[in-house]
């Protein structure tokens, strides 16, 4: 289950998606867990500097230097007041490299300020 605030960009473009891409970042990515949760994506596109892919299976963007991914096919929504959560079916999953980098975590983006309220 991936959660969307109802106020952002992304969910606008979920709404009508098939597939949704999750990504974990290494503890070094906070300027991309900045850009993705401080800037909104009304004004700002987010993957033009960012090394991505497209998957075969669904147009969503991958990010190729994530520390893990997984891209999932919508099955279902459910409405959370002020958030939506989408069930999503992994349909393809990847790591960039056999080590397990520390990954970013929710206390190390506490200080990031979002890029629409939630």
């Amino acid at each position: 289950m991936a959660w969307l605030s109802k106020a952002n960009h992304t969910y606008a473009v979920a709404r009508t998606a098939s597939h949704l891409a999750v990504h974990a970042l290494r503890d070094d990515q906070k300027r991309t867990a900045a850009l993705f949760g401080g800037r909104t994506g009304d004004d700002t596109d987010k993957f033009e500097h960012l090394a991505r892919r497209r998957s075969p299976h669904a147009p969503a963007p991958v990010l190729e230097d994530a520390a893990a991914w997984f891209l999932g096919r919508i099955e279902g929504h459910t409405d959370g007041g002020d958030h939506v959560g989408f069930l999503l079916a992994p349909v393809e999953t990847g790591r960039p490299g056999p080590e397990r980098p520390p990954l970013l975590l929710l206390s190390d983006v506490l200080d990031l300020m979002p890029g629409r309220p939630a």
